[in-house]
């Protein structure tokens, strides 16, 4: 019975292998913009997501042909309610009917895990939206609650790292005092409700703006040597985990450390103006295919390395009708025709009318190799049962 048991653990372990090589990253999202004029129909778009071994997406507003084209698809979806909608849905009976008329009628048919109440609200141009943020969570997480909801969809918005006043080093991070009231009560409500905070967080912005003095290399995840928190000794050796503790770090100064804080937005620009330094399809390209190691490798930050830290890229699409500098226009993984705009390892087979192209996701390793990987699994396991059978024979 002793050799029994040990078969049976052995048996359950080529299962999790058979299981983890089928190249899905659990920890990796993809946020699918829309500002564009030329872009493939959801459906297109929702194959080339399934086809990019992504599972997780985020979209910035509630288009019912995206919801829609989602459904029974088994990809997990964030929604966005649009930052001029947070003063109406302030009102409860306001919010209650918006998640009858954007949200009911499609889950659970299409998987929608969270409602992102507005996009960096704390940062916006419009300074009254700060005061509209918080309410607007409260309502529409009461109106969830009032459908049986609020236990499979949270309720959260993400904020851009421009909220915090101090981020270096990490354990310095602390947020704008004129913000500290708001964010508290924010946390407060993300707290009560279990619900994450989520960061855009850009390492791009910090070395277009001082690239003497930040090194590449650390902010494309790169070899380099780092630098250590002299106050908590951990060692960085990229910018968007120093970002994210620097967060986690201010969240604790309220009261709050407890909360998971997850990157709802990062990427690099594959083309910008000229003054826009460091706007590259090399720098874009190195940076998303190091990031997207790091998420197969599902790591952690230096401050809570056994957490794995959840990541969104942006973006899915460049999008050729966004406003601002020609950066803003170039984040996408993708070309609107399907094509990449750089391999990044997203195992992918897009099509466009002049052409197609197919790379992997879970490593250089052919499809051959992954069948192969799936007949040795297959064939211990048969192994394994009669070597079971002929073991408990009786003598």
């Amino acid at each position: 019975m002793k050799f029994y048991g040990s078969t049976i653990s052995t048996l359950c372990l080529l299962l999790l292998l058979s299981i983890s090589i089928s190249g899905f990253v659990e920890s990796l999202g993809i946020n699918y913009g829309q500002v564009g004029n030329n872009l493939p129909p959801p459906e297109t778009v929702l194959t080339l997501i399934k086809s990019s071994r992504l599972t997780k997406a985020r979209i910035y507003d509630t288009n019912p042909e995206i919801l829609t084209a989602f459904a029974h698809s088994g990809v997990e979806l964030i929604v966005t309610v649009e930052n001029n909608m947070l003063s109406t849905l302030m009102n409860p009976q306001q919010a209650l009917q918006w998640v009858n008329s954007h949200i009911k009628p499609y889950y659970p048919a299409t998987n929608i895990t969270g409602i992102s109440v507005g996009n960096e609200v704390f940062t916006d141009e419009d300074t009254s939206l700060t005061s509209y943020v918080v309410p607007a969570m409260v309502s529409v997480h009461g109106a969830l609650s009032q459908l049986g909801l609020n236990s499979y969809i949270q309720v959260f918005s993400p904020t851009s790292a421009g909220v915090l006043q101090e981020s270096y080093p990490p354990s310095a991070g602390s947020f704008k005092p004129e913000l500290a009231n708001v964010i508290t009560q924010f946390c407060r409500f993300l707290h009560s409700t279990n619900a994450p905070f989520w960061v855009n967080a850009y390492p791009y912005f910090a070395y277009k703006d001082d690239p003497t003095r930040i090194q590449l290399d650390y902010v494309l995840f790169n070899p380099n040597a780092g630098m250590v928190d002299p106050y908590t000794n951990l060692h960085y050796d990229n910018m968007l985990y120093a970002q994210v503790d620097a967060v986690i770090f201010a969240i604790w100064r309220l009261g709050y450390g407890g909360l998971d804080v997850r990157v709802s937005e990062t990427g690099w620009p594959s083309k910008g103006d000229q003054n826009e330094i460091g706007a590259t399809v090399e720098n874009a390209a190195t940076y998303n295919k190091n990031l997207l190691r790091r998420q197969m490798a599902n790591q952690g930050t230096p401050l809570r390395p056994s957490v794995r830290l959840e990541v969104y890229v942006f973006a899915l699409f460049n999008e050729d009708m966004k406003p601002g500098p020609t950066s803003e226009r170039n984040y996408g993984l993708f070309q609107p025709d399907g094509t990449m705009a750089y391999n990044v390892g997203l195992s992918s087979l897009a099509h466009s009318s002049t052409s197609s192209t197919s790379i992997s996701l879970t490593s250089s390793a052919s499809k051959e190799t992954h069948k192969g990987y799936q007949s040795l699994v297959y064939w211990m396991f048969i192994y394994l049962l009669a070597f079971q059978g002929f073991m408990r024979r009786p003598t």
